[in-house]
């Protein structure tokens, strides 16, 4: 038996094999391909891949298949991240009011400067002031902190990870 660790979700860590990581990449760079496209092209029985494509959803490996959504081209071109410190004891009431803003696309609690970190967009600039003032409509907000991303050069990538995890990366535990 191998060992297992948690990941930060409370998940088990899953290590992947090269079959797995050729799979993940194709499905990457062609999202919309089928299980038998996919195993001709991998060169595997179309079982092998359903099989692997069911231990890799259940495991949570693989989170969903739905479009990767470009907020720019529905027109929210402004991104920001906010930095905020939360009153102890406030958390669960601001982790509530925050998924109720369309604008907060990601939101993490953290640990350093401020308490939770989120991802916003906004129509423009000065629509940003509107998303900020009912992000941090709430009481238990007690200070923000806004940086504007001006560009992005390394988009949100996995493909280098999962080769890295696939092809001999560090640490890399199987499920018991």
């Amino acid at each position: 038996m191998n060992l297992c660790s948690m990941c930060s979700a409370g998940r088990v860590a899953v290590s992947i094999d090269p079959l797995d990581g050729r799979l993940l990449e194709l499905l990457a760079e062609e999202p919309r391909i089928g299980v038998l496209e996919a195993s001709r092209r991998l060169g595997v029985a179309r079982g092998t891949v359903q099989a692997r494509l069911d231990r890799l959803q259940s495991s949570g490996v693989i989170r969903g298949f739905g479009p990767d959504v470009d907020p720019a081209a529905v027109g929210y071109p402004v991104t920001a991240f906010a930095t905020l410190e939360i009153r102890q004891g406030q958390g669960a009431d601001v982790r509530s009011h925050l998924a109720t803003v369309p604008e907060v696309l990601e939101l993490h609690t953290t640990t350093g400067h401020g308490d939770m970190l989120c991802r916003l967009v906004a129509q423009s600039n000065a629509d940003l002031q509107r998303v900020i003032d009912r992000v941090v409509g709430i009481e238990g907000i007690v200070r923000a902190s806004t940086a504007i991303v001006m560009e992005n050069p390394v988009p949100l990538r996995i493909v280098p990870l999962v080769r890295q995890a696939a092809f001999g990366g560090p640490d890399t535990l199987r499920e018991i």
